[in-house]
Formats: C-alpha cells, sequence, structure tokens
C-alpha cells in the first residue's frame, strides 16, 4: 500500500501556470541533462535555475511537452535555450520523479496535525492486561465515544507540543498540560512580533485501531483493537476518526502568494531533533492558512542579526556573547541566510515545511522570508 501511495503521489507533481519570463539560469549549464533514478524537479531545477521553485513556469515555456506533469529517468531535458525547454522522452520503464522526495514527508503528513483544542477528544483509559504500554493486536479501552459503531476505524493521536508566539513551543503531559520548564529553551532566542498568541496544539498519531466493543451496562470504556506495530499506545492518548486522504498530495513550489511582513514568520519547532536541522528535516512554521500559505509555498530561512559588541568604540568588557536586541554600546548584524524551505501542509495557524537546501544549520527561532530575500 505504501509503494501505491508514493507512486500516485509522484504523478501528481505540477500544474501549469502562467509563463513569468524572470527566469534566470546558472551561469553554466549543458545543452541537454539526461534525467537519473534518484533526482528531484527541485535537485535538478536548483543546478541550472537561480530560483529553483519556478521550474513550473520554465515547463509552461514548452509546448512540445504533452505533459508537464511527469518526467521520468532516461528523459533528455533540453537547456539550449533560455526561453524553450524541450524534452525527448527516455524509457518508462520505472516511476516518475517527484518535485521532493515523498519518503520525506509522508510519515510528517500522516502523523501530525495542529488543533485548537482537543481535551474534548476520546480518550484512552486502560490497555489490556493492565500493561503501561501496548502496540498491534492488543486492546485498548476509550472513555468519551459518542455514537460510534463497532467497525469504525481511529487514529490513536498524543498531543506533544503547544504552539505560540511568545514562548514558541511548550512540550505536553500525558493529561495534555503543559510541562513545566520545557519552554526555557526559547529564553535563547528572540520572541516575534504578535506576543502571547496561542497558535494551536500538535498531535501525533502513534497507532490506528478498530472499535470491536462499545461500553455497556456493565462497563463504561469501548474497547479499540489496535493495528499498528510502530508506536506504542499509552494511556491519555486520545481518538480521531480515520480519514481516508487527509492530506493533499501535490507540491508545487512557488513564492508566497502574500507578501511576508518581517518578524511575522519564525521557526516553532524542528522534527525528531531539539534545535537545529538540515536538508530533508521537517519544521514547524508560525503561519499557516490565514497568512496566505499553501502547500507547495517556498521560503528563505534566516538566522537573525545579532547586535555585537562595539569593542573599539562602545564598552569595555570581557563578554563574549552577542545580545538579541539592540542597545548602547552595541552594533546591529545583518541578517544570514540558512536555507530554503517547502511548506507541504498547512493548518490555519502552524504549517509543516520540508528544508530543501541550505548553507547551515536551520535552528529554532529563525525568521522566513520571501525566496528572493537578499
Amino acid at each position: 500500500m505504501l509503494k501505491q501511495i508514493r507512486t500516485v503521489a509522484a504523478v501528481a507533481l505540477l500544474t501549469v501556470t502562467t509563463y513569468a519570463v524572470a527566469v534566470e539560469m546558472n551561469g553554466s549549464h549543458p545543452d541537454t541533462y539526461v534525467v537519473r533514478k534518484g533526482d528531484t524537479l527541485w535537485d535538478i531545477s536548483a543546478r541550472f535555475l537561480k530560483k529553483p521553485w519556478l521550474w513550473p513556469e520554465i515547463w509552461q515555456a514548452n509546448p512540445q511537452v504533452k505533459n508537464p506533469h511527469l518526467i521520468y529517468p532516461g528523459d533528455v531535458l533540453s537547456l539550449a535555450y533560455l526561453d524553450r525547454v524541450t524534452a525527448q522522452a527516455g524509457p518508462r520503464q520505472e516511476a516518475p520523479i517527484n518535485a521532493i522526495p515523498l519518503a520525506d514527508v509522508e510519515p510528517f503528513l500522516k502523523n501530525l496535525f495542529v488543533v485548537d483544542s482537543f481535551k474534548q477528544l476520546p480518550y484512552v483509559v486502560g490497555l489490556e492486561d493492565n500493561r503501561l504500554r501496548a502496540s498491534a493486536g492488543h486492546q485498548a479501552y476509550v472513555v468519551g465515544l459518542q455514537d460510534a459503531q463497532p467497525g469504525q476505524r481511529y487514529l490513536v493521536v498524543r498531543p506533544t507540543l503547544r504552539y505560540g508566539q511568545a514562548k514558541p513551543s511548550d512540550d505536553l503531559d500525558q493529561r495534555g498540560n503543559t510541562t513545566a520548564g520545557s519552554g526555557n529553551l526559547w529564553k535563547e532566542y528572540e520572541a516575534t512580533t504578535r506576543h502571547g498568541e496561542f497558535l494551536g496544539y500538535e498531535l501525533a498519531q502513534v497507532n490506528i485501531g478498530t472499535l470491536t466493543q462499545l461500553a455497556g451496562d456493565d462497563t463504561d470504556a469501548s474497547t479499540l483493537r489496535l493495528e499498528d506495530s510502530g508506536r506504542e499506545v499509552r494511556a491519555g492518548d486520545r481518538l480521531v476518526p480515520l480519514q481516508a486522504q487527509p492530506y493533499d498530495l501535490q507540491f508545487i513550489p512557488h513564492a508566497p502568494a502574500v507578501a511576508v511582513a518581517p518578524g511575522h514568520l519564525r521557526v516553532l519547532a524542528i522534527s525528531d531533533t531539539f534545535t537545529s536541522g538540515g536538508p530533508r528535516d521537517v519544521i514547524a512554521i508560525s503561519g499557516g492558512a490565514r497568512d496566505g500559505i499553501d502547500n507547495g509555498t517556498v521560503f528563505s530561512v534566516w538566522r537573525s542579526g545579532s547586535h555585537a559588541i562595539d569593542r573599539v568604540k562602545g564598552m569595555n568588557t570581557s563578554r563574549a556573547d552577542d545580545a538579541l536586541r539592540d542597545g548602547a554600546g552595541r552594533v546591529s548584524l545583518p541578517d544570514e541566510y540558512a536555507a530554503h524551505a517547502m511548506v507541504f501542509r498547512t493548518f490555519d495557524k502552524v504549517s509543516y515545511a520540508l528544508i530543501m537546501e541550505g548553507t547551515k544549520p536551520t535552528r529554532l527561532g529563525y525568521e522566513l522570508k520571501h525566496p528572493d530575500a537578499q
């Protein structure tokens, strides 16, 4: 099934858009390029374009390509002219390549959600044989299910983070409450401009289960048979109905549709790491659909310029650290480019993006700007 999902996702890549004459090629490029297994559209375009997220516009300039959604290993791409790209078909023995490596984002497409509230959801109150953890084949006992029927399938999810602006992420405990002291890490980073705004709770999928028995006269809990052997379920995990296709499979790289206000978008979290990440890591950012962000939106990621001590005309001190804010005797340094990232799943106030490439690690608190920012 996983292989089938990836194949379906790989064929739905690019949408034809109005061609922009501002496409710029890198200084040197061959006349032709043969697509290889393992290539992605982003990787190929990064070799030849100064702005790799403008790949769909190059396809729009090529009327000979019958289906701009598909390229395959063995296809020969002609790069002889700036305003025309022609393609010679290669063998169709392998699956078409994707705009980005789907394997890097698929677990996050399935496994992470952002919601405004979760404490009203049904939750696991106990496990078979009084276990502390349970997995595939075990039974979990759930309270709070209303109007459910045997045979219905549910995702078992765990509240993991609380996202906000003043303190962008806090860990959540088994009750779903903020873990004391977990946000202290953010003291090392500058807060964003909209202080105190709540952005949402992150829920991470841990398992899937089928409802086998409803609560009755003698029992207060319904029975859910677990199906997944990946992550283990514990008491306090929540349930949400399983959706057939909860996310979009198309990732079309493009610049933001709405201007990005300075300091408005920041890196809230980096999946599976502590404070920093690199290419193919997933980041959560403090903007979503309400900010005009959709799947495929590309941002550049920047380290905010620090405020260094002027040791010639300023303070005479042995302190080696820089301040996060300006002050007397300090010099404001420029922001520093770190990476480009592309959004692949969007909620109202939070989005998830994949780091595509960069020159230095992306860290918590880094700012997101237009991909052309200098």
